[in-house]
């Protein structure tokens, strides 16, 4: 789960990257609001996500853990082509971003939860238990 997170933060690195050198090439900032949640939810929750799951497989070997890969990342494209669709005037669009937001949001909530469930000391002495067994 973690080597995952952390490949997919790479695809939003470089989209966010993408996104930030088009707007300083055509001096168009109006994407800027796209571009930072591309890199901050994207890239950079995403990366560590990623990292504290493979510090802690464990903790990312629980239906929690796969809950939130799915609602993060379905709900990040979802979430952006709201905001992009926004940013270009789409009025419409204002629900899909909501949605797309909710389900970061709800991830984000079960992460918090599955880190306080399971980084618990008696869940880390555990898996050390059966790491040793």
């Amino acid at each position: 789960m973690g080597k995952t997170f952390i490949k997919i933060a790479t695809v939003y690195f470089s989209i966010g990257v993408l996104v930030g050198m088009t707007m300083g090439i055509i001096h168009d900032f109006r994407f800027t609001s796209l571009h930072a949640h591309l890199n901050l939810l994207g890239w950079v929750s995403t990366a560590l996500f990623g990292i504290i799951y493979s510090i802690y497989p464990f903790a990312a070997n629980t239906k929690l853990a796969k809950t939130h890969f799915w609602l993060h990342n379905i709900g990040l494209p979802i979430m952006m082509v709201g905001l992009l669709c926004e940013t270009l005037g789409v009025t419409a669009a204002l629900p899909v971003m909501i949605i797309g937001s909710l389900a970061i949001v709800i991830g984000t909530l079960i992460f918090a939860i599955n880190t306080f469930k399971t980084l618990n000391t008696n869940s880390i002495q555990k898996a050390k238990n059966e790491i040793n067994a």
